[in-house]
């Protein structure tokens, strides 16, 4: 029994057959594109049960999780900006991660061009130190940077919190490092042979290079420290000092929980930085793209 013939229309508007190799890419192809369906289809499903409970009333939520709402409402929205300050919380979420990752790709930018610009022993000892630093679990170092920041009076304020951050910077190094190796050091010597000094090469040849990296960086880090629930969580302890995370935990009550309320705040919490991802996600491939072509 001969199999069926697959057959494609050519630009002439006349039809070919396609050859086995072409049949199985194109199985290939359908198969990928299942797969990747059915997960993003599964990776929707909870995302899609947070938001569309919002709209729903507690009785609502509890007969009918899934679907749509008997009846659409913004009583959880209305009420969250009403009983939860919601503003505050985003002033505070949004003063600490623009400093903090502000301060976290400045410190990691640098600590790589130094460590590029000038190879010796000491610099190889710095990395190495650098990287035992990175694969040390946070968790373990909390209670002595807990104790270091209340002798110095910074537990309980936004500053004391942008400085946990700047932990991060070691994430920042590597990232960059990587990149700065593939960088054309010959317009550095270039730089230096008309008399360019150290930061003006940096701040003149090497941040318009390292653009693209520093672009994924920062949204790696503005992700990371808008979503931090841990770090903020130990080292924040009054109310109008609360990230908006912190406003996503307060809302579950200890023995009962509002759960589309709890959910509204949750969108709230996710939408800006849902947002950021999204207009910033062609820069992100670009720079990792960019930094696994180079040299």
């Amino acid at each position: 029994m001969s199999s069926p013939t697959i057959s494609i229309k050519s630009e002439t508007g006349e039809k070919r057959a396609l050859s086995p190799m072409q049949k199985a890419k194109r199985r290939r192809l359908i198969v990928k594109s299942v797969v990747v369906l059915a997960i993003t289809l599964i990776c929707a499903i909870p995302l899609w049960y947070i938001v569309i409970n919002t709209f729903k009333t507690t009785g609502d939520m509890q007969t009918n999780q899934l679907g749509f709402p008997k009846k659409w409402t913004l009583a959880n929205y209305k009420d969250a900006f009403e009983n939860i300050p919601i503003l505050r919380s985003f002033v505070n979420t949004l003063i600490v991660t623009v400093f903090g990752v502000a301060f976290q790709v400045l410190i990691g930018a640098v600590a790589a061009y130094g460590m590029i610009l000038r190879k010796s022993v000491f610099t190889s000892a710095i990395g190495a130190i650098l990287l035992v630093a990175f694969v040390v679990p946070g968790q373990a170092t909390l209670i002595p940077l807990y104790q270091m920041e209340s002798k110095a009076g910074l537990v309980n304020t936004l500053a004391g919190l942008v400085v946990m951050y700047l932990g991060g910077a070691v994430f920042c190094y590597f990232l960059i490092v990587g990149y700065m190796r593939s960088l054309p050091f010959e317009l550095i010597e270039a730089a230096r042979i008309d008399g360019a000094g150290p930061f003006r090469i940096f701040w003149s040849i090497v941040i318009p290079l390292i653009r693209p990296i520093l672009t994924t960086v920062v949204v790696f880090q503005t992700m990371g420290t808008w979503n931090d629930f841990m770090t903020a969580n130990i080292f924040i302890s009054s109310s109008n000092l609360r990230t908006i995370v912190l406003q996503v935990y307060n809302a579950v009550g200890q023995f009962s929980t509002d759960w589309p309320s709890f959910m509204t705040i949750t969108v709230i919490a996710l939408l800006p930085v849902f947002i950021f991802f999204i207009l910033c996600q062609k820069w992100i491939v670009s720079g990792l793209v960019a930094g696994s072509v180079k040299g």
